[in-house]
């Protein structure tokens, strides 16, 4: 059996914790898309950590954990993670990684620089990681596979030549930077080798062995719905396809073994980026939300900067567990709202004087309003309460308009930081 946990806005849901959580039960923990652009924040009886590439099965013994064909791979920040880890008292974590996986190149980190720096005010708000140019790379067929690493040093040698010729006239001429160095370079690969020897593997054959001998697969899913390339908020969005469909793809697994997606979602919006965000809220209202928000407020796990915050959007919710064909949601960080006399809520949207209920696409999004409904709110702290009727009845009335708007059960929902801090329902 697959279960795929992703998320159902524009990132940053609480997927890392309930990943954490559900891992427990798990043989398998795989990420299959994304890169090192994003974190999830888990907080367990090791510490607080905010994982970047690692799956967050990697604090379970029993579990392995995949890194698949589908991502970008950054072995720099795959290596740093995984020694700060075990650092920490962590024990060192099973770990496969594709063979097929594609490598974010240091040039990658650059041009993404480079090029945020080159738009200026219209940039898109990249974490600067190197993943829009990692990607265009990829499907320009000019990107290395992890397994290239282990090439003769001379086919290494003249891909890289080949590849670099277009780069330094653009390093050179658009951005008027200095010029990459081939030999530098084949030498960065060769120091590669020895950080991904000890786990390189072929994980589609090991996923489907896995699947063959009934042991459990979870897939991790990176950023939400909103974010993806093809369905979400382009231009602003990543570069990769962050629905549950593409763990298909990215993991080499059967569609149809997918059979449990779990999407996650926020009591409340947040994002970190550019686009468009109808239910945004700003001022002091903003500031205090952030404050409360998260687990030590809300702010970006990889970039550090200040996420924007809204009031939780009915429609765009409702549409990214539709994307995702999301079978179960989550509802995260209920806990946060306690201190709020009402809270409202987003229920429609308001475009040139029609009110829509369908999320629509990106021009009509930037012209639309939200229409809010005001619900109770509970005025008290829920965290340590793990019974759902124990909620007070304001809490449950507010899960339950939530529910029936997504018109998914609610089966999870998070009330705090802490991998115990959930409320099965």
């Amino acid at each position: 059996m697959i279960q795929a946990i992703v998320g159902a806005n524009w990132g940053d849901e609480g997927k890392g914790k309930l990943t954490d959580m559900l891992a427990a039960q798990a043989d398998v923990v795989v990420r299959f898309q994304g890169g090192a652009n994003a974190g999830h924040t888990i907080v367990n009886d090791f510490g607080k950590f905010a994982l970047h590439t690692l799956p967050s099965g990697v604090f379970y013994p029993h579990v392995t954990n995949v890194i698949a064909n589908g991502v970008a791979l950054n072995l720099p920040v795959l290596k740093a993670e995984y020694d700060a880890l075990v650092a920490r008292g962590v024990p060192a974590p099973r770990l496969l990684l594709s063979d097929r996986a594609q490598l974010v190149m240091p040039y990658h980190i650059l041009f993404d620089q480079y090029e945020e720096e080159r738009l200026a005010g219209r940039s898109f708000g990249s974490t600067r990681s190197g993943i829009a140019p990692f990607y265009s790379d990829k499907f320009a067929k000019t990107g290395f596979q992890l397994c290239e690493l282990f090439d003769d040093d001379d086919i290494l040698a003249e891909k890289l030549a080949r590849v670099l010729e277009p780069k330094n006239i653009l390093l050179e001429h658009l951005y008027h930077k200095p010029r990459l160095n081939p030999a530098a370079l084949l030498a960065t690969l060769r120091s590669w080798r020895d950080i991904a020897a000890p786990f390189r593997a072929d994980t589609s054959a090991f996923l489907r062995q896995s699947l063959a001998d009934g042991r459990s697969i979870l897939l991790e899913g990176q950023l939400g719905s909103l974010k993806d390339p093809d369905h979400g908020i382009y231009p602003m969005v990543t570069s990769s396809s962050t629905l549950a469909g593409f763990g298909a793809v990215g993991a080499g697994v059967p569609p149809h073994a997918i059979t449990d997606i779990i999407a996650v979602t926020k009591a409340y919006s947040s994002a970190v980026g550019a686009g468009a965000f109808v239910s945004e809220i700003f001022g002091p209202a903003a500031d205090e939300l952030r404050r409360r928000g998260g687990d030590g407020g809300e702010y970006g796990a990889t970039t550090g900067r200040p996420r924007r915050m809204g009031w939780y959007d009915c429609v765009a919710s409702r549409y990214g567990c539709h994307i995702q064909s999301a079978t179960q949601v989550a509802l995260t960080v209920l806990d946060v709202l306690g201190y709020l006399d009402e809270i409202p809520v987003c229920v429609a949207y308001e475009i040139d004087g029609r009110e829509v209920r369908d999320f629509p696409v990106t021009p009509l999004l930037r012209k639309a309003r939200p229409v809010l409904k005001t619900l109770p709110g509970w005025k008290c702290d829920i965290r340590g309460i793990r019974a759902y009727s124990d909620l007070p009845p304001a809490c449950r009335a507010y899960v339950e308009f939530i529910e029936q708007q997504l018109g998914l059960p609610i089966r999870l929902i998070s009330n705090g930081p802490r991998r115990s801090d959930i409320i099965h329902r």
